[in-house]
């Protein structure tokens, strides 16, 4: 009975590791021809799209008196990014505070508490969308479509101009124009994906409906109400658009959101698809096609190494459990899988939505074992295994500008990034981005663990509390949706506390990166020495994913040490 139980096992494993091969070369196949279509939305290239849709784009610029041709400087294109995204913040609060005086309320929902709508909001508006909220219950069609649906495209497109924005910087190009690149984001790459996106997940069988919830008779001769909603259209910018919310409660393990293995790889591939694709535009943009495919590679290889620790736990399972079972390991830890989709699946979704800062769930991230936690986690500090639309881009530039920085100092040359010479200002700049994150972690946590038992709501001192709390708040500053759930976070504290922590952890780095870029745009290029460190090399991008890795690893290793570590030793020592 051992040797079946062993042999399936090892079969289980063989067919999980097939369908995550397979699901990843699709990604690998797919980046390199977004990145080129993205760099030639952005460009004045001609895209495939073009002929469909200038008038639209053309009228768009004509109702918002917009000039394409006119670029920003760096405040004023902070200035446009800001003021948009205060006056979109209005409006979407007005709407879900007034949600019941508006249309498309069939089950007559009223306003939520004014600190969860502001949380909300935040949570939208920074692309975050971590909800403290039930989908299905507390918001309105309406407020789904016409509010937190806006912005979740707007939020998208709003990272994404940033990163675009930036690269031109660091390519020797101008920043160009807010207005313009939000407009290219949301017309030539959001909507048509979306709408074909959309009718794809229709097809698997994803509900796209504004009738009210459907009442049944249970077997019991209770009643029993099954909400639906307009989700397919809802669900795939929530994926493309890297936001991570979900029409209902369980997010992506609701089968009217995932139904099946068709739905759940349209998704995947989706969620994946900006974040990888960035990278390659930055190739094109740098006229360098090797030096985005070393780039690739380097996030590629830090997110596999992850997803084989979480893997390898997930598939040994709970140490006690096993000792109960009489086995040495090798009985995988089946709690809060989704079980339609296997271990591999699940962990994979979970990887690659903190890797990407998307945040879906298709699983319970709080039952994963102390190697899941930990590598779900440490994506969420490290915040640039691919990051978010836009963002993981701008966080990849603050590292490959640290590391060329200190790589020429080591070898004692100016330092030099793509042939520009690196000055205080960046530094500073760079450092800023470098430290907001940890503070906008660790000094809110610090004080919600303090006050453990009023704050959180479990009087539970246990080292998993301590993660827990951790990763709210790491999910916050890194504009993830991702959350370790059984905290009582619909509160006052948690949602003013998390807020904080979303604008500071979204803004503070565009603002920053953006004047960065813009200083190495107006830098000349200095004429090259043989000894000068080649950015497209092996060398270097080895150089950057260690210095990715051991600043990470020390500025949190208190963290990561009083979490997930002690955690795993207590499991492991039988505690």
């Amino acid at each position: 009975m051992a040797g079946i139980k062993s042999y399936n096992n090892y079969s289980y494993m063989g067919q999980g590791f097939f369908q995550i091969g397979i699901t990843i070369s699709l990604i690998i196949a797919i980046s390199p021809f977004l990145g080129r279509y993205i760099f030639d939305v952005f460009t004045k290239s001609k895209n495939i799209l073009q002929s469909f849709l200038k008038p639209l784009e053309q009228a768009i610029y004509l109702l918002g008196g917009i000039s394409p041709e006119y670029n920003m400087t760096a405040w004023q294109y902070i200035r446009a990014l800001i003021g948009m995204n205060l006056c979109m913040a209005v409006a979407v609060y007005f709407i879900l505070a007034n949600q019941k005086n508006l249309p498309c309320n069939p089950t007559n929902l009223g306003p939520p508490s004014w600190d969860l709508t502001l949380h909300t909001t935040i949570s939208f508006l920074t692309s975050t969308n971590i909800q403290h909220y039930a989908g299905e219950n507390t918001f309105s069609y309406f407020s789904q479509i016409a509010g937190l649906g806006f912005l979740m495209f707007s939020s998208a497109a709003t990272g994404l101009a940033a990163g675009i924005a930036v690269i031109r910087g660091f390519t020797g190009r101008p920043l160009g124009n807010f207005y313009v690149d939000i407009t290219k984001g949301i017309t030539y790459i959001f909507l048509p994906i979306s709408i074909i996106g959309a009718i794809a997940l229709i097809i698997t069988g994803v509900p796209q409906t504004l009738s009210p919830p459907v009442v049944v008779s249970t077997l019991e001769g209770e009643t029993q109400y099954i909400a639906v909603g307009p989700v397919a259209t809802f669900e795939i910018i929530k994926m493309l658009g890297n936001n991570g919310a979900g029409f209902f409660t369980a997010n992506s393990a609701h089968p009217f959101e995932n139904p099946n293995g068709a739905s759940n790889l349209i998704e995947i591939l989706a969620m994946a698809a900006i974040p990888n694709a960035l990278i390659h535009t930055y190739g094109f943009f740098a006229r360098n096609i090797k030096l985005a495919w070393f780039l690739f590679w380097m996030i590629f290889i830090i997110f596999v190494v992850m997803l084989g620790i979480s893997l390898v736990g997930e598939y040994e399972g709970n140490p006690l459990i096993n000792n109960i079972l009489g086995g040495n390991g090798g009985t995988p830890n089946l709690e809060g899988k989704e079980v339609r989709f296997g271990i591999s699946q699940t962990i994979l979704w979970a990887m690659l939505s903190t890797a990407t800062m998307c945040g879906a769930m298709n699983g319970i991230h709080n039952s994963l074992l102390p190697n899941g936690g930990f590598a779900t986690l440490f994506n969420l500090l490290l915040q640039s295994p691919w990051g978010g639309i836009g963002t993981g881009i701008i966080h990849m530039f603050m590292y490959l500008i640290l590391a060329a920085f200190l790589a020429e100092l080591l070898v004692g040359n100016t330092p030099t990034f793509a042939g520009k010479k690196i000055e205080y200002k960046e530094i500073l700049l760079v450092g800023l981005v470098l430290l907001i994150h940890p503070m906008a972690i660790l000094i809110p946590s610090a004080i919600t663990l303090l006050n453990h038992i009023s704050l959180i709501g479990i009087p539970n001192p246990d080292f998993h509390i301590f993660s827990q709390v951790i990763y709210e708040y790491a999910s916050a500053s890194s504009n993830n949706a991702n959350t370790f759930t059984e905290l009582n976070n619909n509160s006052l504290w948690w949602n003013l506390s998390t807020s904080l922590s979303m604008i500071i952890g979204h803004y503070v780095p565009i603002i920053a990166m953006l004047i960065v870029a813009a200083s190495m745009t107006n830098k000349p290029i200095l004429s090259p020495s043989f000894d000068n460190i080649k950015i497209d090399s092996l060398l270097f991008t080895g150089w950057t994913a260690g210095l990715m890795l051991v600043l990470t690893t020390l500025i949190f290793l208190p963290v990561i040490l009083l979490g997930s570590i002690a955690e795993g030793v207590k499991l492991t020592s039988g505690g």
